[in-house]
């Protein structure tokens, strides 16, 4: 099997090439045909939560398939819009609700949402991109992590948002091989070391980011072995661990603090 590390890059390497293949399987390509064929039919917010497929179709493109069962809490959402600083999808902690309810605003522009630009081919884009990390999510939940943080890093200005993200958090968490106790700490102390150990000008830099997520992958696998190596036991004898000789010449390259 494929490490970490190198299934990672081989899919980032050429993702526009990733992407298309997965928009051309006859699942996706078909419920993608039937999202953009019958979105502008949808008039209000209950158009929207009747038709499942549509539906469910838009929940997953915003990472939240596993809640589309949650009608009443998305409706919520929905309903209450994001014009109010105090509305539900404001005051939740996961901003993938805010992200969903600014692209089906039917609070402030009603039977016009569903012909905005937002919920026409750059949601399917999303889908797809969704679709691809759950696919290889499958195969490597490392690799899932690093697209994950991938995609969003350009958007990442504030520590707390990586802690108030379970996937981001994992990624720099790993990256860092710091013990999950450390979501114990106080919040604000938690902030202050995410910023002594990342730069977060340096996630809008590819090359900076793709460091960070090759080591990130590199110490996944070490946790995560997909593949083996024998080395000589201080023991005596051959003892096999699971990581390979070019995972470990990787980690030996990087500096203290990642920096």
């Amino acid at each position: 099997m494929i490490n970490t590390m190198t299934s990672y890059q081989l899919i980032a390497k050429d993702l526009p090439r990733s992407l298309a293949r997965v928009s051309k399987e006859p699942l996706v390509q078909r419920d993608s045909d039937y999202y953009l064929k019958n979105i502008g039919k949808v008039k209000s917010i209950d158009d929207f939560m009747k038709n499942d497929r549509l539906y469910k179709y838009a929940m997953k493109a915003y990472g939240l398939e596993d809640m589309a069962y949650a009608k009443a809490f998305v409706r919520k959402v929905l309903t209450e819009g994001i014009e109010d600083p105090e509305s539900f999808a404001n005051k939740l902690t996961d901003t993938r609700y805010k992200e969903f309810a600014t692209a089906f605003n039917f609070a402030k522009l009603g039977d016009k949402t569903t012909s905005q630009a937002t919920v026409l081919q750059p949601l399917v884009d999303k889908y797809v991109r969704q679709t691809l990390e759950v696919e290889t999510g499958q195969q490597n939940e490392g690799v899932r992590l690093a697209l994950y943080f991938a995609r969003k890093a350009p958007t990442i200005t504030s520590p707390y948002q990586i802690l108030g993200d379970k996937a981001l958090l994992q990624v720099f968490q790993t990256t860092f091989n710091l013990p999950t106790q450390t979501s114990n700490l106080d919040i604000d102390r938690q902030a202050k070391l995410v910023e002594e150990k990342l730069d977060l000008d340096d996630l809008k830099d590819p090359a900076k980011l793709n460091k960070l997520l090759t080591r990130f992958t590199a110490m996944y696998e070490m946790k995560n072995p997909t593949t083996t190596t024998s080395i000589p036991s201080l023991l005596g004898g051959a003892s096999t661990i699971g990581i390979s000789a070019s995972i470990l010449a990787t980690l030996q390259s990087f500096k203290l603090g990642g920096r």
